[in-house]
């Protein structure tokens, strides 16, 4: 559906990235230059999602759900997997500031789809 009833709760400006569905190894860029990356909270579903768009077509459009982890793998890069949509995401930022608020955002808004999700038990 239509994301424009929902506001980003945080958004920050990166390159992003898909690993290569054939070697898993390689990352191939799915934005020519830094995209806005933000996340959502999805009111109606209760979940968290992290959205990108370059232009109108989404990039990224990816559910938090508990199980996943954002890794640092360097500096100013960092990846997490994404079972649903059976890829590993990318993200490469300008500094190591803009990666960590990043990181920091990803646990908060898991913890929260942790604790969304065993009340809905």
């Amino acid at each position: 559906g239509s994301h424009m009833g929902e506001q980003p709760i945080f958004s920050t400006r990166a390159h992003v990235f898909q690993i290569d569905p054939n070697t898993k190894k390689n990352w191939v860029p799915t934005s020519k230059h830094a995209v806005t990356v933000s996340y959502f909270y999805d009111s109606t579903r209760n979940v968290y999602r992290i959205i990108s768009l370059d232009g109108s077509k989404a990039i990224i459009n990816s559910t938090i759900t508990p199980n996943m982890t954002f890794t640092k793998t360097s500096q100013k890069f960092g990846q997490w997997a994404d079972s649903r949509a059976n890829t590993v995401y990318g993200l490469g930022f300008s500094s190591e500031h803009h990666l960590s608020k990043f990181a920091e955002k990803f646990q908060e808004f898991k913890e929260a789809a942790r604790l969304a999700k065993e009340k809905s038990q």
